[in-house]
């Protein structure tokens, strides 16, 4: 008599993750892995039942920022609501570990400005008494305090570059010195189980007081010293955030020299024109053509920037805007008051990429005047007879910093978005999930696609659209023994009905560690969803204890530790 199954998925759409055929069929799962395939016979202590429904492996989503969340928030909400089972931190060089006591707030202060958290809620979820200081310590106390799914990180260049120089390392140089001491700490990481090594040079990402972060003030050879651990190790991927004189060419000089993927964030359409995307991935072609693995992330969703004038991140990168970041919240109501200001910002605002886009800026939140909701700037503007400049900064003002203005910046073409999705060379990623959570709520991207590029656009076929969830993103971020369903492999696996999946439009609420508010989005048409063979959710609800044991793992090194 064959042993029973934990769990047995019954009468549902096998997705296998890989792009071949859906096929009916049942998953036996047996200790946390996939036991049988097909049609399963024998008992078990659990049944679902999938008829109508399609069975995929759990998604994997390769950019988020949960890396403070996971200390206050063990379920690392929403982004099981929306079916994934893994993902990725330590994005863009950023980070909580390494981190000197005496460099706590400096590193929670970086995180506010440039992923837009709220510094109140960072110190109430993270705590006072940090359980770590290095980056083993780190993966430690994730092990430890646990996780509902599975969570792999990548040391991040900014908290190891201020753990080796403190504050000075958003202003200089690094010596010869701090430059070896960084390298060995990137390879005590990669060591003890980081997916790899991440940076940015992105004039956007700006931290504490109007300052750089730090990896932004790092040269070129820094970067390279500190990524060529991967290649003396044979392990580990580079993640980078792009900037000027630090893109493709670059990468793919790191690539040659480390042996390493090298990811980038990210590739979205409309940064340079209605065409370059298409520019862009012809370089890379001809880099693939070389065997050179330099892998743009492209994201299915268009990039939405909700943001209040007490926290401009997508004007942060002009440098008009420098003492706006460097003041506390009267000095930036001085500031948007001052008539010289607004002169250069409506001189400079027009030639800006997100600043210039009045005409797509609308008027989210007034609390002054809820007839604007809604309503574009740039009309409202016209009505009034004044420039759009004058006209958010009056209406901040007014409502002292509350109202709220949405713009859609980027990736807003959804034919280019389906080109960039139908090309064989890029890796779906750009989440941000736990990061501008005030401001964006993309953790719900896999919804999105799998509703809009499959059911409605019908860009991408339904096993196409999955393996951009699973495998795809497993294969480039080193993710062993996930992102497909096959024997033997772990049963991280999600249950959908592909007529109904889908996201809902967002909404703010009040849960985050101090009454921090979020934007969040639910999921529909997700049936179940299971981490290592435990079922976490099921119709819209947990299905475990928050505060008890959860199934999640930490992938180190990709592994299931």
């Amino acid at each position: 008599m064959s042993e029973p199954f934990d769990l047995v998925v019954r009468g549902g759409m096998l997705v296998d993750g890989t792009g071949a055929p859906a096929r009916p069929g049942d998953i036996g799962i047996r200790r946390g892995q996939v036991a049988e395939l097909g049609e399963v016979r024998g008992s078990a202590e659990r049944t679902i039942d999938a008829t109508g429904c399609a069975v995929a492996p759990g998604f994997v989503d390769i950019h988020t920022h949960y890396d403070a969340q996971v200390f206050w928030d063990r379920m690392l909400s929403i982004s099981p609501w929306h079916g994934v089972t893994s993902v990725v931190m330590g994005n863009c060089g950023f980070g909580i570990a390494p981190t000197r006591p005496a460099h706590r707030d400096l590193i929670l202060r970086t995180l506010e400005n440039v992923e837009g958290m709220s510094l109140d809620a960072l110190h109430a979820g993270v705590g006072a008494d940090w359980p770590f200081e290095t980056f083993p310590q780190y993966l430690d106390a994730i092990e430890r305090r646990g996780a509902a799914i599975n969570v792999g990180a990548m040391v991040g260049h900014t908290p190891v570059r201020m753990y080796v120089m403190g504050e000075e390392s958003t202003e200089r140089d690094a010596t010869d010195e701090e430059v070896r001491e960084m390298a060995g700490i990137v390879e005590e990481a990669v060591r003890a189980g980081a997916l790899g090594f991440a940076t940015s040079k992105s004039p956007t990402h700006v931290g504490y007081a109007g300052r750089p972060v730090p990896s932004r003030a790092a040269s070129l050879s820094e970067i390279e010293a500190l990524a060529s651990g991967l290649g003396r190790l044979g392990k580990g991927v580079m993640q980078a955030t792009v900037g000027r004189g630090f893109f493709i060419q670059e990468l793919a000089g790191i690539q040659r020299k480390t042996g390493r993927t090298v990811s980038w964030t990210a590739l979205l359409t409309g940064t340079m024109g209605p065409d370059g995307h298409r520019k862009i991935m012809a370089e890379h072609e001809k880099l693939a053509a070389q065997g050179v693995r330099v892998v743009p992330q492209v994201s299915c969703r268009p990039l939405n920037f909700e943001y209040q004038w007490k926290a401009p991140f997508p004007f942060e990168s002009m440098p008009l805007f420098k003492p706006v970041s460097a003041a506390d919240f009267e000095g930036k109501k001085r500031i948007y008051a001052d008539p010289q200001f607004r002169a250069a910002f409506r001189a400079e605002g027009g030639h800006r990429l997100i600043a210039g886009k009045w005409e797509d800026t609308v008027i989210a939140v007034c609390p002054t005047d809820r007839s604007l909701e809604e309503r574009s700037v740039a009309e409202v503007a016209r009505e009034r007879a004044m420039h759009p400049v004058d006209l958010v900064l009056d209406l901040a003002l007014a409502s002292n910093l509350e109202a709220r203005f949405r713009v859609a910046a980027l990736n807003t073409d959804e034919d280019a978005v389906a080109e960039l999705l139908g090309h064989p060379g890029i890796v779906l990623g750009l989440s941000d999930a736990g990061a501008h959570a005030s401001q964006l709520c993309d953790a719900c991207f896999s919804t999105h696609l799998l509703s809009r590029f499959v059911r409605e656009r019908k860009t991408l076929s339904l096993e196409e659209a999955v393996r951009h969830l699973s495998s795809r993103p497993a294969e480039v971020f080193g993710i062993e023994g996930r992102g497909r369903l096959a024997p033997g492999l772990a049963a991280d696996v999600v249950v959908f009905d592909p007529e109904t999946v889908g996201c809902s439009p967002l909404r703010r609420v009040h849960d985050l560690p101090a009454g921090a508010d979020r934007l969040v989005s639910e999921a529909r048409g997700i049936r179940s969803v299971i981490v290592n063979g435990v079922l976490i959710r099921e119709d819209g609800k947990d299905c475990v204890d928050p505060e008890g044991p959860l199934p999640g793992r930490v992938l180190r090194g990709g592994r299931a530790s």
